[in-house]
């Protein structure tokens, strides 16, 4: 899963963790040891190590309570999550779709926020009335402060932040096209993108100071998420209505079960082409399987005349054909998902419909957006 690696599962949900984590914990357990250790210099020796480890655990956690807030309103809603995981910019819940109204989409949105405010509050109440002392109180006022700025940083109004997605729910609430309100909470997120960007780029023209240096990529990671969030706004208005049926290849390869091999053979011969296998239908059009040109050779030539084609197909698997009228955009997934180059689309009643291929998707995608006026 790109590289990610696989802790276990918490409340059911798979947990992740990218490579990039490692490098922020040793980071961040080193700046906050340091810090320790300077405010607080009677320390044994490896205690503000160790103790600086224990912090960036617990901020860590708190990132994964802000993700586990996300998921556990989407599962509340039925939408199912995928995964959770840890990276160098926080955290991701991957859901498996979107939510059905911009209500329940607001709130799948607000309740990472609400629960880094609840833990800010929290922890902050039990620092105050447990009048805690020394590196403790440390710890507790960082956690805090962290949670907190957890929770203000994610209300930013741009995508991919949880503040853009209020944002693109405000939006489709507003106008009733949830297409318009991700373009718009994209565009926002570029616009922050830049702006910690120049914030990050400004100190080094002033002071020649690297100290900007995480904008920079924070700025650049919002602006590859928020591009990228635009795009797929913009494919998922196109394929919106079309079903796996709008997009079968044009002639597709079928042929009939009751063809003899001769017949077959001799169409190849006429009219060669780029298939190497063809799916096998019956007199009704119902769909029978698949035959593999290369097939012929198990039948020696003296017999193809009597051989018919139906009786060399292999059942199609059931993993490789979606019904007809499934939306085109959870083909899409399956293709990706599974590394299909292709699907076979069938109706309820087993009538064959045809082959459906990444590039037919994509000439019907290019058509449509030629025939969309600018």
């Amino acid at each position: 899963m790109n590289g990610n690696i696989r802790v276990g599962n918490l409340f059911g949900i798979p947990f992740y963790i990218n490579p990039s984590w490692f490098l922020v914990l040793v980071l961040v357990t080193w700046s906050y040891s340091g810090g320790l250790a300077a405010q607080f210099p009677g320390l044994p020796i490896g205690v503000p190590l160790l103790l600086g480890l224990f912090t960036a655990l617990l901020l860590f956690a708190s990132v994964l309570a802000h993700e586990l807030g996300h998921s556990f309103v989407a599962l509340r809603q039925g939408v199912g999550v995928n995964s959770i995981t840890l990276f160098l910019f926080g955290g991701l819940a991957s859901l498996e779709k979107e939510s059905e109204t911009p209500a329940e989409a607001f709130w799948v949105a607000i309740a990472g926020p609400l629960v880094s405010l609840f833990l800010a509050g929290l922890i902050g109440i039990v620092g105050y009335t447990s009048a805690a002392t020394g590196p403790l109180a440390a710890i507790l006022g960082l956690l805090a402060s962290v949670n907190l700025a957890l929770a203000l940083f994610n209300l930013i109004p741009g995508l991919p932040l949880d503040g853009g997605n209020i944002l693109k729910a405000t939006v489709w609430k507003i106008t009733g096209n949830p297409y318009k309100g991700m373009k718009f909470a994209s565009r926002m997120g570029q616009v922050v993108g830049w702006v910690a960007i120049a914030t990050g780029i400004l100190p080094l023209f002033v002071t020649g100071s690297f100290g900007g240096f995480w904008n920079l990529l924070i700025g650049w990671f919002l602006l590859q998420n928020a591009g990228q969030a635009a795009q797929y706004a913009s494919v998922k208005e196109q394929l919106d209505g079309l079903t796996a049926a709008d997009a079968v290849t044009p002639n597709s390869p079928v042929v009939s079960a009751q063809l003899s091999l001769r017949e077959f053979a001799d169409q190849l011969i006429l009219n060669p082409g780029q298939w190497r296998k063809f799916l096998v239908v019956n007199a009704d059009d119902q769909l029978v399987g698949e035959v593999a040109v290369d097939s012929l050779r198990m039948v020696p030539g003296d017999r193809w005349s009597e051989t018919l084609v139906g009786e060399l197909a292999k059942p199609v698997d059931a993993f490789r054909t979606v019904p007809s009228n499934q939306p085109l955009m959870d083909v899409i997934k399956i293709l990706e998902e599974k590394q299909l180059p292709a699907l076979t689309v069938i109706r309820d009643n087993g009538i064959l419909v045809g082959l459906l291929e990444k590039p037919s998707i994509i000439n019907l995608l290019q058509h449509r957006t030629q025939a969309t006026p600018a």
